[in-house]
């Protein structure tokens, strides 16, 4: 089963219904989380 958010563009895929819907609310919440720097800035 596909399930896809249309208005952002974001899909994800399950077994079943129900898994499809929680991956793809999993998958929203990733996209939306706000960014995590990798590199922290040097002030020099």
């Amino acid at each position: 089963m596909i399930a896809q958010c249309l208005e952002v563009d974001v899909a994800s895929q399950g077994e079943t219904k129900q898994e499809a819907l929680e991956n793809l609310r999993e998958a929203l919440a990733l996209h939306f989380e706000p960014p995590c720097a990798t590199i922290i800035p040097q002030v020099q």
